[in-house]
């Protein structure tokens, strides 16, 4: 997002946001220094050298048995016929007298140290200029008709579907299915719950002629609201706290607001939760595991279901282990409600913010959501494709600068992650001022290591500063991106999971390396379109932070990612210079030595098992990059000479 985790903290807030900055992040890059294995009793020794098995390749690196080094001395010792033999035994004068002799018969051997070329720390961007990038629609295909298949359900009339037009939904009437492949909604009969009547007997009512009853007295204060909630979701009643939204409306808002609030924005809210049954007329399916389906909803419907969210109506939904919904994201706001962090407060302006401008203006587009689950993934070893372009910048942001690309959502792997409780970081950021992104909580279950989700269409509602504590909303945004032919705004956003590494050095295991791998390729790919038409991928630190992801290796496996999809890359340090740098210089080596996705790949194979396999340490002595100028520059310089093995 626009900000990494060094944002420093306002010292003025002004009445409805404030500004925070970004300094620089330092790095920690390292050099490669060489070393040599001591050689003990060279008299009694046959010295030989071999490729050992676990590390191919040509170049020496560190040797000993705790590192697996490309070149290494084998001693072969004679053998000692008896224990009273001592002619195989030397003093340690004789030893260290022979020691000296072998060193001055040996040639000292220079390991070369490649040191990237100086870059003007004025630059605030590096590569291919972001203009030549590829972006929708220029680049794009026409788009076939939108129709409903087996594959693909389209909750609205495609054949009414007009520029500037509300769309219409489709069917005409509410259609109900209470079952484990849709999300059960709150209008629907089966929502019911148990009431006693006056005769004392336990019946089942309608929980919806409840939700419509309670949300249609009016707010004057939280409790009210509170108090409505509450009346239909009893089981909570002393377990939700609404300490934020009492916080919110008594002491964040001015009096002027909090009128505005319970006299126009909440009765409005409340109208348009209250018309689910005649906005939401086809039951919507769930995002299940393992599926490959697109759902296309209007942004009214989206709004309408946000609304229930709200007010905290969609059933079976209030999380417990191993309950029925268990692997899905919480989709009501009551989470939203609790506690007195700071961070409420920015949060629900966001959220009012778009709430209003629905209400006061129905939005006339569609989004599309498609869960992608891949089988197939390259044989990253033997993948010969050459690296793609890339412009790396210190300034800007992802859903700023990078307008008509492939936009990298950091997610976690319940879509959304904390956007609904405290969490306030990258995704949960773009979570807020694209508010309709939230409503693919409502039906995507968990993301599988080979899945993604894919989010077309979403509306930029919020401009914002700052990062997690210093997050700051600053006023409404009006969104000028173009639409394409099914009325969905020219915003692809791609929720791809990273793992969580507490342990630094467990990002290097193969098999962590081919994992995140594969889920960036599954949510850069896209099968059957040809690299022409295909936008850049616009990200940035994917995985760091929080995450414990190192920015270097993060970097290089989006490269290796989205070449392998046929993808530029426009990356975003957030506000990390030497970063930028980094990330410029090492894609240039290795685009100007024409190394390809697989040689990068077997690279970092390397370097899990010269550096990090054995290491005692937190982190190794040498760092990935380094590591990856020295062996390529070794292997260059051993393939001159006669009879030496080449390649990463």
């Amino acid at each position: 997002m626009s900000a990494g985790p060094g944002c420093e903290p306002c010292t003025k807030r002004p009445r409805w946001g404030a500004a925070a900055t970004s300094p620089p992040a330092p790095s920690d890059a390292r050099s490669f220094p060489g070393r040599q294995r001591r050689v003990l009793h060279p008299k009694d020794a046959s010295v030989q050298f071999r490729v050992l098995p676990s590390s191919p390749g040509c170049v020496p690196g560190r040797a000993g048995p705790h590192r697996g080094s490309a070149t290494s001395l084998v001693l072969k010792q004679k053998p000692i016929t008896s224990w009273m033999d001592t002619k195989g035994i030397k003093t340690a004068e004789s030893e260290r007298k022979e020691q000296c002799e072998l060193k001055h018969q040996r040639t000292e051997r220079k390991i070369p140290k490649y040191v990237p070329p100086h870059l003007s720390p004025d630059k605030k961007w590096l590569g291919t200029p972001i203009e030549e990038m590829r972006r929708m629609p220029r680049c794009g295909t026409r788009l076939p008709p939108l129709r409903p298949s087996a594959n693909h359900t389209v909750t609205v009339r495609v054949d009414l579907l007009r520029a500037g037009e509300v769309p219409k939904p489709f069917p005409t009437h509410y259609k109900d299915l209470w079952d484990n492949k849709h999300v059960k909604m709150p209008c629907s009969e089966q929502n019911l719950y148990p009431v006693e009547d006056e005769n004392g007997e336990r019946t089942a009512g309608s929980r919806w002629e409840l939700i419509q009853t309670s949300l249609l007295n009016r707010f004057t204060r939280p409790q009210n609201l509170r108090d409505a909630i509450l009346k239909y979701n009893v089981a909570y009643s002393k377990k939700w706290d609404f300490t934020a939204l009492v916080d919110f409306w008594d002491k964040v808002l001015e009096e002027t607001e909090a009128q505005r609030l319970y006299q126009s924005i909440l009765p409005d809210m409340v109208k348009l939760a209250l018309c689910l049954p005649n906005i939401c007329t086809q039951p919507i399916p769930l995002l299940k595991q393992k599926m490959n389906h697109t759902i296309t909803v209007s942004q009214e419907q989206i709004a309408s279901l946000l609304a229930n969210a709200f007010f905290c109506t969609f059933p079976r939904r209030n999380a417990k282990m191993k309950s029925e919904y268990s692997s899905y994201p919480d989709i009501n706001f009551n989470r939203l409600f609790e506690g007195r962090s700071s961070r409420k407060p920015e949060k629900l302006k966001t959220l009012f913010c778009y709430f209003r401008k629905v209400t006061e203006k129905k939005p006339t587009g569609l989004v599309t959501f498609t869960r992608q689950s891949l089988e197939d993934f390259p044989e990253w070893e033997r993948y010969e494709k050459p690296l793609t372009r890339l412009h790396v910048t210190y300034e800007g942001t992802i859903e700023g600068s990078g307008q008509g690309m492939l936009q990298v959502d950091f997610a976690n792997r319940f879509v959304g992650g904390g956007v609904t409780s405290a969490g306030l970081v990258q995704e949960e950021i773009r979570f807020l001022i694209n508010p309709e992104l939230i409503v693919s909580r409502l039906f995507t279950e968990v993301l599988d290591h080979n899945e993604c989700l894919i989010i077309t269409g979403t509306e930029q509602y919020s401009e914002y500063t700052g990062y997690a504590e210093t997050y700051r909303w600053v006023q409404s945004h009006q969104d000028g991106s173009e639409r394409d032919d099914w009325q969905r705004r020219c915003t692809e956003i791609v929720a791809i999971d990273a793992l969580h590494f507490r342990r630094y050095l467990d990002q290097f295991v193969p098999e962590k390396i081919r994992r995140e791998l594969n889920k960036a390729y599954c949510g850069f790919v896209r099968p059957g379109v040809s690299s022409e038409h295909l936008s850049a991928v616009a990200t940035g630190n994917w995985g760091c932070g929080a995450f414990g992801g190192d920015s270097r290796l993060k970097a290089l496996i989006q490269i290796l990612a989205a070449a392998a999809a046929e993808r530029d890359v426009v990356y975003f340090t957030f506000g990390d210079a030497e970063l930028m740098r980094d990330i410029y210089s090492m894609h240039t080596f290795l685009t100007e030595r024409k190394l390809t996705v697989g040689e990068v790949y077997k690279l970092l194979l390397r370097y899990y098992n010269e550096e990090c396999r054995h290491c005692s340490t937190p982190g190794p002595d040498i760092k990935l990059y380094p590591f990856i100028y020295h062996a390529v520059d070794s292997c260059a310089e051993a393939s001159d000479q006669p009879g030496k093995r080449t390649g990463p």
